[in-house]
This record gives C-alpha cells, structure tokens and sequence, in this order.
C-alpha cells in the first residue's frame, strides 16, 4: 500500500474547505489544509457575505434614519456618511468572525494550514512553497474571483470589484455598476442610501436575470423609487480613466448612445473559477469556463480527487458550499456514495425588500416543460407587514399538475429568514394543509406562509360542492345576508 502524507488534503479555506477540513479531521482522517491567502475565511468572509451584509445593515439604519417621519417621528437632519468609519465597523465584524476561522482552531480540531500557492505535480501531490505534499485524497476548494468582461478600456480603468468596493477611503459621489446580479444590487442600494448617486447598467431587460421577470421588476421599482436609475438592454461600447473619474459609454435599448461620468465603477458580472495555477491539466482534471467538471458525489477526472463550492461553477452560494463540504466528507472519509442534491436549494438576494427563492420558479419550470399552477399571497395584506412599513412584495408558490409544491419565491421583509419554513415543507414532504392548519404567531410576517398555503386549499374547502353537501346532510339554511 503506498504511504502519503495526508489521509486528505484540501485546497481552499473558504467554506467548502472548511467544512471538509473540519469534519475530516475531527473523524481521525490525518488532513492538510492550504490557503493562498494571509487567513481563512475564503471570499464569503473577506470580500462577501459578511463584509456586504454587514455594509447593508448600516446603509439600512441610515436609511430608517433619514426617514424618521414615515414612522410619526421628528425629522432627523444628518450628517454625510464618513465611510472610513463603516469601513471599520465591517472589518470589525469580519475580525469577530476569523476567530472562529483561525489557524489556532483548526489546529485544535487537529487539521494542519499550510498557506501558500500550490499547484499538482502528480494525481496525489501538490508542491507548496518549494515542499512537496502527498494524500490519498484531495479536495480543490479554490473558491471564485470576479469575472471581467471584456469591455473595451476597461483593462486601463481604476475600477472596482467586491474585492476593493467594502475598503474605499471615502464614499464615492457617484457609481456605475456594471451587471445587476445578486451583489450589484445590494451594493446598488447599499450606496445609493448612503448618499451615492447610482446607475445601473444590465445587459438583459430585467435585473437578477435567474428570477422571475414580475419579482424583479418589482424589486426594481423599489430600488427606482430611493434613487437608483437603471439602464437595461444596454450595450457598453467602452469605458474610460479620466483620472479623477471614470467614464461610461453604452447603447440603451432605443440604440442611443449614453456618456456617463462618474467617480467609480464597480464591475459585478459573474464570476470566474480559480483554477489557474493549479496545473490541472497536467493530472487530466476535466475543466471548463464555468468550473470543474464533477460527478453527483462531486468527484473530479480522478475520483479520489473531489472539487466542491465555487469552483464547480454550480451554486455559487456560501451555504451550498458548506453542503458539498458535507457530501465531500461522506463519499471521501466514510466511504457513503452520498450524492450531491440541489433541488431544493435555497438562496435569497439582501436588498430591502429581500428576494428569496427555493426549488422551481416559474421560468425554471417552463425551461423544463414543467406544467404548474400559481398561488400569491401580498405583504400589503399581512397585518405585521403594514406595522412595519413594509407592504411592497408577494410570496408566490409554485405548485406542479399533481398539486405539490415545486418552488416557492418570498419578495418581501426578512424573506430570507420566512424562506427557511419552506426549507423545512419542502424538504419534509410537508402537506400544504398541514402547514395552513398550523397555528403560527399573531402578528407576525411569517403568516404569510400560512396564507399563502391556505389561498390554495380554500376554493376546495368552501366549494358548491361542499356546501351542498353540508347542507343536505346537517340542514345548514344558507346565507344570511345577501342574495342566496
């Protein structure tokens, strides 16, 4: 039998590899983690999740604070936004949370981090830092980095990606964000509430291209209406360094041509796997634009080497990372062919109103031939709703010919925290009447699952049929006002 170094090696410190570096060695599995940057955490840590939601909470409070009236209180004059201090507030709370993701931890769970850039010299080794390190298993987690599109001058530009946009030394006067997935739009409002003036430029004729056209456009009417001003079925010609500003050059959908001059650009559209420097091919891992290629139990060309989170160009989600992490664990260290399931992953984009999805919408469902009904349910009808201020938005459920549910989207206050009792039906097999007999909380938001589930069931419960039936076996009279 030949002898290696490591049970498992694991490329990558961010949640996939986290997780597996964890698990692995908590199980006995003698393990080696390596990470290219200074500390763990990946780009969820660093430059994501936690350093944007974190710049959307102060945005949020600045926010309710400018307007103080719309609750019945006095009107508060504020000052501008000194971004050096939120800049500080955020990597307060990333510098919480890297404790938790520290050498020191892992070391205690018994894993070694190596951290350097490494690169396979054959199937079962990697040299690190002039060393070479041997394992019977190894797992790519090398995350994602912001994809550049190849947009005329933009090579010669001072822009922006969510690497450098939460370390600015000031907030810009003016942004132009190029794409509107899922972080231009938190980062479109996010600055835009804290006094920067910002356009949105989208190559498609809706923002958040993956959800439904009427939930987005809802949404984009919210964001229209704080400020933000959108150019859709736009097509950038070129960009350009003036030195102290940037400038933007694209056709609208007219085919007229727009100038716009403004203090930063920030590019958000897509991402792009990080394989480079790997020498992946010199060991025949199959690879594309997207990412590596992997089977259902998340096993590359080799199948004792395993790629899991952004590198597979899948679910490029912090939580899903954190899953295959999971599925990792299962097929390399216990040896179960655990595969990997995504049909009921959830996700959920931070502007204010949220946008939360799980399983099917409505354009998945036809892009699969899938035949399915709709049911909704409005916030401006959800009693906690109104209390808040908060009445923009619809939960929508998708149910398939068979009447179960298939996916459900939560456009709304806290929609990413209502999605998580769909997580839970969908995943459980729930019956819809067991979820709209179940008592929930008054008032809360998260009635509104029940009623959602509810506006389905009733046309069967309070038919003709019904009642006719009602009535010939217990001698009901009828209505007792209005016409019969």
């Amino acid at each position: 039998m030949t002898a290696y170094d490591y049970d498992i090696g694991i490329l990558g410190g961010g949640a996939a590899g986290l997780t597996v570096a964890s698990g692995a060695a908590q199980l006995g599995a003698r393990t080696l983690l390596v990470e290219k940057e200074q500390n763990l955490g990946g780009d969820c840590l660093h430059f994501g999740c936690v350093p944007s939601k974190t710049l959307i909470r102060t945005a949020q409070v600045y926010h309710n604070m400018k307007h103080a009236e719309t609750f019945g209180l006095p009107p508060v004059d504020l000052p501008p936004v000194d971004f050096q201090k939120v800049k500080a507030r955020i990597q307060s709370v990333i510098s919480t949370i890297q404790k938790h993701d520290s050498e020191e931890r892992f070391c205690s769970l018994g894993a070694r981090v190596a951290f350097g850039s490494p690169n396979f010299s054959d199937e079962h080794s990697v040299q690190l830092n002039g060393e070479r390190f041997s394992a019977k298993n190894w797992v790519i987690a090398t995350g994602s980095s912001p994809g550049i599109p190849p947009i005329n001058g933009l090579g010669k530009t001072n822009y922006l990606t969510n690497r450098e946009i939460f370390s600015l030394d000031r907030l810009p006067e003016s942004m132009a964000i190029l794409g509107a997935g899922p972080i231009a739009m938190e980062m479109a409002q996010a600055f835009s509430r804290l006094g920067t003036a910002v356009f949105v430029i989208q190559r498609s004729g809706q923002i958040l291209s993956k959800e439904d056209k009427d939930m987005a456009d809802i949404l984009m009417q919210a964001l229209s209406a704080e400020g933000i001003t959108f150019y859709l079925n736009a097509a950038i010609d070129e960009v350009k360094d003036l030195g102290n500003s940037r400038e933007v050059h694209f056709k609208d959908a007219a085919g007229k041509v727009n100038s716009l001059k403004v203090a930063q650009i920030l590019v958000a559209m897509g991402r792009s796997p990080n394989v480079e420097g790997l020498d992946l091919d010199n060991i025949g891992i199959e690879s594309g634009r997207k990412g590596i290629r992997v089977d259902d139990r998340l096993r590359t060309t080799h199948k004792h080497i395993y790629a899991a989170g952004d590198v597979t160009g899948a679910f490029q989600f912090t939580h899903a990372a954190g899953y295959e992490g999971g599925i990792v664990v299962s097929n390399a260290i216990f040896h179960l062919p655990r595969k990997a399931g995504y049909t009921f992953m959830p996700w959920c984009t931070y502007t204010d109103p949220e946008l939360a999805s799980i399983g099917m919408n409505e354009k998945r469902a036809r892009d699969a031939g899938i035949a399915y009904s709709v049911f909704t349910e409005a916030f401006k009808d959800n009693d906690r709703s109104l209390a808040e201020g908060e009445g923009t938005g619809k939960v929508k459920m998708i149910l398939d010919k068979g009447e179960k549910p298939i996916g459900v989207q939560i456009l709304g206050p806290q929609a990413g925290e209502l999605l998580s009792e769909w997580v839970a039906v969908l995943n459980g097999k729930v019956k819809l009447s067991t979820l709209a007999s179940a008592v929930h909380p008054y008032p809360t938001l998260g009635e509104i699952n029940k009623r959602v589930a509810g506006s389905y069931l009733s046309p069967k419960i309070f038919s003709d049929t019904v009642k006719k039936g009602l009535k010939f076996f217990f001698h009901l009279k009828g209505r007792a006002c209005g016409e019969e």
